[in-house]
């Protein structure tokens, strides 16, 4: 049997950060989880924004992660074939199966990765026994639940998971590919839905490497035949949904694979109990649409390592007192509170009928184009101070001509 303090079950976003941040804080730490390398999975693709950048920041893997993304620096946004402001922008765009090894490349001792994967797991007051599918057990003082959607360990635990929305929303991901010239005039793109009929709220397109990659949003059911249209003639559907889009693009072509994911948002219930803590999508999911997963995510794993697991390792015991005061921690509560209202707001913003609605809808429009608008008055103003306060630091100074 292998003796640890914490054991970490699940190597995606939130497990290997929390592995490689408690490895850095010297806490032994396994982690557990069936791929040494990670395969392609259809999640995360990019990670931006000031918050979201701070909150990646707290666990102290951001500088270097990022090395290894793409950095926008400028984002256009756009709706009804207008082009409404071009925001500075600090997106990195990234592939999932990067994204995680870029982290797990982080882990160092005393945390490491096994390779195998979880089949029972017994928690209580004191210690936690895991046993892996070759054979091996693994005892812990703490057990961390980061294995996203899947749920028969959780129900062996007794922790059950509540839908709230079902099929809240879709995400579908593809490369976007110009045609007839060797590359898209911006550098990045948020288009905007034309029509609430149409059930879809945005497109972004980003670059990853030397890709354009293009993560469209709806809200239609799993079973809709759009979706399989989708598949099938992307271009023509696309072109149907969001007709004014290639005033801005040009013509385009989509390459690849087109990956599509239904999202459900749920929360877990029956988690409050000794020895185990739930993180990220184990805990609770959110939309994909408002991209606050992964706030949620870094949230979660910074507070639980850089504030709580040294609080419980100080003294004897993992009793659910010491796991409680986690889950009310109010910075975790508070950023899981936001991701939620902002799922279903977001929803509404982009397909409610109701007049509040579609006042939201143009009052959205008018602040951006009111934001480009400002910006590109500014932008000449500063110019031409630039120009002034070079012209100044060209000329001589009196001493000198003297």
């Amino acid at each position: 049997m292998k003796y640890t303090d914490i054991a970490i079950i699940g190597g995606g976003l939130a497990g290997s950060t929390a592995a490689a941040m408690l490895g850095r804080a010297g806490i032994p730490t396994v982690l557990v989880d069936p791929y040494r390398v990670y395969p392609f999975d259809f999640r995360v693709e990019k990670i931006g924004g000031d918050l979201q950048l701070a909150r990646f920041a707290r666990t102290g893997l951001a500088e270097s992660v990022l090395r290894t993304a793409t950095l926008d620096g400028e984002n256009w946004i756009a709706r009804f074939g207008h082009l409404l402001d071009r925001q500075p922008s600090r997106q990195y765009g990234i592939m999932y199966d990067a994204l995680i090894t870029a982290i797990r490349a982080e882990i160092a001792g005393p945390a490491e990765f096994v390779r195998d994967k979880v089949v029972n797991v017994a928690a209580s007051s004191e210690r936690q026994r895991l046993v892996l599918s070759g054979g091996e057990e693994i005892s812990a003082r703490l057990v961390v639940l980061a294995n996203g959607l899947n749920v028969g360990l959780r129900r062996m635990l007794g922790i059950e998971r509540l839908v709230t929305s079902f099929c809240h929303s879709i995400s579908i991901g593809f490369d976007f590919v110009p045609v007839g010239r060797p590359a898209f005039p911006f550098a990045a793109m948020t288009y905007f839905s034309e029509r609430p009929s149409d059930r879809i709220p945005y497109i972004t397109l980003f670059p990853v490497g030397n890709r354009m990659r293009a993560n469209l949003f709806t809200y239609r059911q799993a079973d809709d035949p759009w979706l399989r249209a989708m598949r099938r003639n992307p271009v023509e559907t696309l072109n149907a949904a969001l007709p004014r889009l290639r005033r801005l693009t040009g013509e385009f072509d989509v390459a690849g694979d087109i990956k599509i994911r239904p999202a459900d948002v749920y929360v877990s219930t029956g988690y409050r109990q000794a020895g185990v803590v739930l993180v990220g999508d184990a805990f609770a999911s959110t939309c994909p649409v408002t991209g606050t997963g992964t706030d949620k995510v870094f949230t979660d794993v910074s507070q639980l390592c850089n504030v709580h697991i040294p609080a419980w390792l100080a003294s004897d015991g993992m009793g659910e007192e010491k796991i409680t005061a986690f889950y009310d921690d109010p910075v975790k509560t508070e950023c899981d509170a936001w991701s939620n209202a902002k799922a279903f707001n977001f929803r509404e913003v982009s397909i409610g009928s109701g007049l509040y609605w579609q006042a939201q809808r143009w009052a959205r429009f008018l602040g951006y184009l009111g934001r480009g608008s400002l910006r590109r008055l500014q932008r000449p103003q500063a110019a031409s101070a630039t120009r002034q306060a070079n012209h100044f630091r060209q000329r001589p100074h009196a001493a000198d001509r003297a």
